[in-house]
């Protein structure tokens, strides 16, 4: 008897002619190979899950496997980099202006903004952004200072020079 009897199974059907998984297993259920020796135990190569063998491995390439592979970066999408650039300038008579321009294309040009407002956003961005413009600020206040002075200064001379035509 061969040794994948299953003995202790009773037949499934009451004929007990009929092929079953319940019937003990004979030596004429089994296939039987010309070049076979029945004395000589049979082996075969399978190759096992999960083992990797150099015969193994040559004869199948690699399944791939479902799911990202570990240490592989993301495939989403990189955050998008917005680049604006912002000039605010001193003007000759003393306004300031902001321009804004996004790569190549302006989105605003010669908008008037006051001076506190410029050092209140330079103070709010970074300090080393509010040290200089401050100072800016403090030379554009001294030279209207002196402007303010100068004509001061005009402006009595010509009152000087009316009260004595009127006289």
């Amino acid at each position: 008897m061969c040794p994948l009897a299953f003995e202790d199974h009773p037949p499934r059907s009451g004929d007990g002619g009929s092929r079953s998984y319940y019937r003990p297993v004979t030596e004429d259920d089994l296939p039987s190979s010309p070049a076979a020796d029945p004395a000589a135990p049979a082996t075969t190569d399978v190759p096992l899950p999960g083992r990797t063998d150099d015969a193994g491995a040559a004869a199948e390439p690699e399944r791939r496997r479902r799911g990202r592979p570990k240490g592989s970066t993301s495939t989403a999408r990189t955050t998008r980099v917005v680049e604006l650039t912002l000039t605010v300038a001193d003007g000759a008579d003393g306004e300031w202006q902001a321009e804004l321009k996004q790569g190549a294309t302006w989105i605003s040009r010669g908008l008037p903004v006051s001076a506190a407002s410029v050092l209140r956003a330079a103070q709010e961005l970074h300090a080393e952004l509010a040290e200089p413009i401050e100072a800016a600020i403090g030379a554009a206040r001294e030279a209207r200072a002196a402007r303010v002075a100068a004509l001061e200064a005009e402006l009595e001379q010509a009152r000087k020079a009316l009260a004595e035509l009127d006289g």
